[in-house]
C-alpha cells in the first residue's frame, strides 16, 4: 500500500487519542512508520485509542497544541519525516459552548505546527486536515469545489475558514518553493465508524440508544451530509503524502475528500445502521429545538483528488453504514478484542479498495 513510503519513517500524529487520530496511528503502525503522537488526553469514555492499547507501541506525549513551546521542541527533537496533523476541537455543538477554546486550538494549533515546520531543518511532509466546514455553506446542490468561497455564520466554521487562510498565508510566503517543506491540506467531515463516543454525534447517538434501549432523538431528520467510513478520508491523506513526497507540483494545495455521489439524509443513514442494530428497536423521534445553526445540505466535490492523485472513495452508502454499525454490534456483543477488531476493519476496507482497483490500494 502507497508504495511502503511509511514503511520505517518517523511520523507525527497530532491529535492521536481523538477518533481519527487513533485510526490513523494504528493504520501507519500497521504499515511499519514510527510514530510519535502529540495529544491532549482521550475526552471521552469509552476511548479508542486506549482500547487499542497501542500506547507503548508509539512515542505517546501528552500536548497542549496551543502550546508554541513545547510543540516546537518535539518538532525539532523528533526530526518526522511526515506530519499529520488533526488536533482540533471538532464539535459544532461545543464551539458555541466555548467559542475561546475552539479558536485557539484550531487556529492557534494549526499556527504553531506551521511555525514549527518553518524552523525545521529538514525535509518533511505535513498533512494538514481541516474541514468541509471552510466553506461558506450556501446550500449548493452541486458540491463545494477547493477554490470556492471560505467563511462561517458560527463559530466551528469560521475556525476552520480562519485557519485555511492562515494555511495558505503560510504556504504563499515560506513554504511554496521551499525544497525541503511540503505541505497539503485535507478537507472531509461527517466522518463515521467504530471507536467514536463523542457526544452529541448521531452515530454514537445511535449505538448508546440501541445498547441501553432508550429513544433516539434526532434535530434534523432531513439534513443531507457526505457521510463517509473513517477510513476513506484517512486513505486520502495518506495518498496526498504520498504524493508530495513523490511529486512537487501539488505542493501547497487542499484536497476534498468525500463518498461517490451519493446524498443521504440522517434519517436515511439511522435506518441503515439500524439493520446491524435492530435488535433493541430504536426509537426515532424528531427533535427541531436546538440552539445553534446547522446546515440543511452540505456536498464535495472530490473530482480535483481523482484527477490529480486518482484517488476516489472505495464505498456505497450500504458499505458504509455497515462497516459502522458492524463494529459496533461486534464490539458490544461478541466481545472481540479492539485492536483485532480495529486492524480486522482495516484489512477488509484495504480489500475492498484493492478490488475495485483503487490505485494506493494496489502499490
Amino acid at each position: 500500500m502507497f508504495n511502503k513510503i511509511f514503511n520505517k519513517k518517523k511520523i507525527i500524529v497530532t491529535g492521536h487519542t481523538g477518533f481519527k487520530g487513533s485510526w490513523l496511528t494504528l493504520w501507519l503502525l500497521s504499515l511499519g512508520a514510527n510514530v510519535c503522537g502529540l495529544s491532549l488526553k482521550p475526552n471521552t469514555t469509552p476511548s479508542h485509542f486506549e482500547l487499542l492499547n497501542i500506547k507503548n507501541k508509539i512515542l505517546h506525549q501528552i500536548i497542549d497544541i496551543r502550546n508554541y513551546n513545547k510543540v516546537n521542541k518535539i518538532i525539532r527533537e523528533y526530526k518526522p519525516d511526515y506530519i499529520f496533523h488533526l488536533a482540533a476541537q471538532s464539535l459544532v455543538n461545543q464551539a458555541y459552548i466555548d467559542p475561546l477554546n475552539t479558536f485557539e486550538t484550531n487556529v492557534l494549533g494549526t499556527t504553531n505546527i506551521l511555525e514549527s515546520l518553518r524552523n525545521l531543518d529538514k525535509k518533511c511532509v505535513a498533512v494538514i486536515i481541516t474541514s468541509d466546514k471552510c466553506y461558506y455553506n450556501l446550500e449548493w446542490k452541486r458540491g463545494y469545489k477547493e477554490n470556492d468561497i471560505l467563511g462561517g455564520d458560527e463559530p466551528y466554521g469560521s475556525s476552520k475558514a480562519a485557519t485555511e487562510i492562515i494555511l495558505n498565508a503560510y504556504i504563499k510566503t515560506f513554504f511554496k518553493n521551499n525544497q525541503k517543506i511540503k505541505i497539503g491540506i485535507g478537507r472531509a467531515g461527517n466522518v463515521i465508524g467504530g471507536g467514536d463516543w463523542s457526544n452529541n454525534r448521531i452515530i454514537p447517538d445511535c449505538v448508546m440508544a440501541w445498547k441501553k434501549n432508550l429513544e433516539l432523538k434526532i434535530r434534523n431528520p432531513k439534513s443531507t451530509r457526505p457521510w463517509q467510513f473513517v477510513l476513506e478520508p484517512l486513505s486520502g491523506y495518506l495518498s496526498l503524502a504520498e504524493h508530495l513526497t513523490k511529486k512537487g507540483v501539488i505542493n501547497g494545495e487542499p484536497f476534498n475528500f468525500g463518498p461517490n455521489n451519493y446524498d443521504k439524509t440522517v434519517f436515511q443513514l439511522i435506518k441503515a445502521v439500524s439493520k446491524n442494530l435492530l435488535e433493541l428497536k430504536i426509537k426515532i423521534v424528531k427533535n427541531n429545538k436546538q440552539s445553534f445553526k446547522e446546515s440543511s445540505l452540505l456536498k464535495l466535490n472530490c473530482e480535483k483528488a481523482k484527477r490529480q492523485m486518482k484517488w476516489q472513495s472505495a464505498l456505497n452508502f450500504e458499505q458504509t453504514a455497515n462497516l459502522t454499525s458492524q463494529w459496533y454490534y461486534d464490539f458490544y456483543t461478541k466481545k472481540y478484542n479492539t485492536y483485532d477488531l480495529s486492524l480486522n476493519a482495516i484489512n477488509q476496507y484495504t480489500k475492498i479498495a484493492k478490488d475495485k482497483g483503487i490505485i494506493w490500494a494496489k502499490k
